[in-house]
């Protein structure tokens, strides 16, 4: 019935959505510290994407939303426009590892090894870091050099997917997946370990100041500023990962995705397309992990754990593995659940327990059962949604339509040899 139902769901009207949009807007603007307008306004892009009306009004309206509606009813809160700029790291940390698992099918556990690569490219040669094993006192780096930091970073963490993706050609399923994890930990050994004897990376005291992006002598180090900076990296994720799910690469890894050895069978090389993969959705972590490190001002090996790769992993395929609005949604109610949900919760009751209204044990904190409600939701997930939050959309070719095209109309090979030559007997 549930089913039925939603196949039969034509969509929200429009003037629901507006209305939406309004209400939270001017709820945020006049009441600043509401958290339950700040999730409203943000809840509003699920709205939008699900609204009765044609795609181009809803990318106008969500545009508008991103662009205008949230810098400025949030744009001062500096708390809000921090938990908006981590929302969006993730997404684009998401949607990078969507081209590894879901669109490809190899499931990467030591994904959070490309981010670091591209965190450290830039905290190394921003600071004063770099001195240490480069002559000539020429370190650190302005801030202006931020921007050129983001291609540094992309080519850096591309070159580690391809060592990633050389030794793995070989493997798949289980195995991939541990490889994968084995390579992440070495990658957060060799950043903790690389004092000695040569300091490049600090070892565990991490590197610090790094220094916040600039552009014609304007600092841009607030979370307003990165806001709209993650905003430009989603929405250049976003159209190459539409680009690569309709281009012939992105078929290949579809066809990897579903059968291997079919694919080999029909003249794709494993070996181009996994290391086109690894690559690729490394590439983006490594922007991101630029952007990071330039936000935090500091970076350590603590920030690249095993855990943050399986979070990644898990707003994937809660939001739907190979579907890109389903990992962005995915993404988005993770980051959302761990930054701002199960906190506010957590002080809501700390506040009655401080009024003496309850007793809470604080080993009963809400904050500290993240990982429990990540895994109920994953269960609950597999059970009822089991494609994700928002299933990625096949592809149906039309059998009539590829009967009746001109393609069929010639016989074409060995077909056409043998109608030449039943006509030439008949004649």
């Amino acid at each position: 019935m549930a089913n039925m139902a939603w196949k039969s769901f034509k969509g929200i009207p429009l003037v629901v959505t507006l209305v939406w949009i309004v209400a939270f807007a001017a709820a945020l603007h006049f009441m600043d510290k509401s958290v339950i307008a700040f999730l409203g306004i943000l809840s509003s892009i699920v709205l939008v994407y699900y609204t009765n009306a044609s795609k181009t009004v809803r990318m106008i309206i969500g545009a508008a939303v991103l662009l205008i509606i949230i810098p400025l009813v949030a744009g001062e809160n500096r708390y809000y426009m921090e938990v908006a700029s981590q929302v969006g790291i993730y997404v684009a940390m998401a949607l990078g590892l969507n081209i590894v698992v879901g669109f490809a099918g190899l499931l990467d556990l030591g994904y959070v090894a490309f981010f670091a690569a591209g965190a450290y490219a830039y905290a190394i040669f921003s600071t004063s870091q770099a001195n240490q094993f480069i002559a000539g006192n020429l370190f650190p780096l302005s801030g202006e050099w931020f921007w050129p930091f983001l291609i540094v970073g992309l080519i850096v963490a591309a070159i580690f997917g391809v060592l990633l993706g050389l030794p793995v050609l070989r493997v798949k399923g289980d195995y991939l997946a541990i490889v994968t994890l084995g390579f992440g930990e070495i990658i957060r050994i060799i950043f903790n370990n690389l004092d000695k004897p040569i300091n490049i990376t600090n070892g565990p005291q991490g590197i610090t100041p790094i220094p916040s992006p600039e552009i014609f002598g304007i600092k841009m180090g607030t979370p307003f500023y990165f806001y709209f900076i993650v905003l430009f990296v989603i929405a250049f994720i976003v159209v190459a990962n539409i680009r690569f799910e309709h281009s012939r690469l992105g078929r290949a890894w579809v066809a990897v995705r579903e059968d291997e050895l079919a694919a080999q069978s029909m003249g794709i090389s494993l070996l181009n397309t996994k290391l086109a993969a690894f690559a690729t959705g490394a590439s983006f972590a490594g922007v991101v992990g630029v952007i990071f490190a330039a936000k935090q001002t500091f970076i350590d090996p603590t920030s690249f754990t095993l855990m943050e790769s399986i979070g990644i992993l898990v707003m994937v395929i809660l939001g739907g593995s190979g579907s890109i609005p389903g990992v962005v949604l995915g993404a988005a109610f993770v980051t959302i659940l761990q930054v701002q949900l199960l906190k506010e919760f957590s002080n809501f009751l700390h506040s009655l327990q401080q009024s003496g209204i309850i007793n809470l044990p604080n080993q009963l904190d809400p904050s500290k059962f993240q990982r429990l409600v990540f895994g109920i939701m994953l269960i609950l997930v597999a059970l009822y949604r089991p494609n994700g939050l928002i299933p990625a959309k096949r592809k149906k070719n039309d059998l009539d339509s590829i009967k009746n095209s001109q393609f069929t109309k010639d016989k074409l090979g060995i077909l056409a040899k043998l109608t030449q030559a039943s006509s030439g007997k008949q004649s």
